[in-house]
């Protein structure tokens, strides 16, 4: 009895997972500039614009008949955050000016719905969590530093069918991460390490699109 069961769910499982669909999404985009501040003082801040620029990525995605799909993605943004900034020391410091480069890794995990009103027409909303890994570049004085930040996402948009196993995908999205500029990422000339620490957040649409591949079930 125990063999009939095990197998019985063995079979179950088989036949489970082989109804369920693969898809892998490409993503090519433009991610719109964002103004990020903060002030801990009036000899401590900083104010600066991340620059709209190009972001690209990739995502695998586990798709559920009549449930939704879960997605893990990947985005790349390489941009320039021009930024003004002032971090205290010796009589308050000095007021400084530099164009930071800056590179953002989204690695997120997302939840979607799609709501198919044809064969070809297939429009979801969704929303995910993840990290937001952020390198930021002084060209000024040669530093750099790294921050990785809690992250999350809302979209919504598209895909339209070409064929059985390929779609034109587009969306827009909002993304933001907490703390994303001043904690833990240095803006001052001395050396990595030190830097603001008050509280600042980012908030950055965009609009994506790319092509999407269903995996054939064997």
């Amino acid at each position: 009895m125990k063999k009939i069961t095990i197998l019985a769910l063995l079979l179950f499982t088989v036949n489970w997972v082989s109804a369920q669909e693969i898809r892998v999404n490409t993503y090519a985009g433009y991610a719109f500039k964002d103004r990020v501040d903060s002030y801990f003082s009036n000899s401590s801040f900083f104010d600066g614009t991340i620059q709209d620029s190009f972001r690209w990525g990739l995502g695998l995605e586990y798709h559920i008949p009549q449930k939704g799909a879960i997605e893990l993605q990947y985005l790349r943004q390489d941009t320039n955050a021009p930024t003004i900034y002032q971090d205290g020391g010796f009589l308050n410091g000095e007021l400084q000016s530099t164009n930071f480069d800056l590179a953002i890794n989204w690695v997120m995990v997302n939840g979607t719905r799609y709501f198919p009103i044809s064969e070809t027409v297939e429009p979801f909303a969704g929303a995910g969590i993840g990290l937001g890994i952020f390198g930021v570049d002084n060209p000024d004085n040669g530093n750099s530093n790294s921050s990785t930040k809690f992250s999350w996402q809302i979209r919504g948009g598209s895909n339209f069918w070409l064929a059985e196993n390929i779609a034109f995908r587009i969306q827009a999205s909002l993304f933001s991460a907490t703390q994303a500029i001043g904690g833990g990422l240095y803006f001052g000339t001395g050396g990595v390490g030190g830097g603001l620490n008050t509280y600042s957040s980012m908030y950055q649409f965009g609009f994506d699109g790319g092509l999407v591949f269903r995996i054939p079930q064997k």
